[in-house]
C-alpha cells in the first residue's frame, strides 16, 4: 500500500469512528432530554393537582367565612333597629 492510500484509509477510519461516536452520544443525550421532559411533565401535573386541591380548600373556607359574616350581620341588624 502506498503512503497516500494509508493516509486516506486512516482518515476515513477516524472520520467513521468519530461519526459513529457522535451519533451515539447525541442519541444518549436525546434520550436523557426526553426522560427529563417526562419527569418535568409529571412534576407539573402534581403541582397542578396540588393547586386545584388548595383552590378547592380556599373555596370552602371562603364559603364558611361569608356564611359567618352573614350570620354576624344578621345578629347585629336586629339590635340596630
Amino acid at each position: 500500500m502506498s503512503v497516500t492510500s494509508k493516509v486516506v484509509l486512516g482518515v476515513s477510519v477516524v472520520l467513521t469512528l468519530s461519526t459513529v461516536a457522535t451519533v451515539h452520544l447525541k442519541q444518549a443525550w436525546d434520550r436523557e432530554r426526553l426522560h427529563q421532559g417526562v419527569v418535568r411533565d409529571l412534576e407539573r401535573l402534581e403541582r397542578k393537582k396540588e393547586n386545584l386541591r388548595l383552590l378547592e380548600q380556599q373555596k370552602v373556607l371562603t364559603r364558611h367565612l361569608e356564611e359567618e359574616r352573614r350570620r354576624a350581620e344578621a345578629r347585629l341588624r336586629p339590635q340596630d333597629t
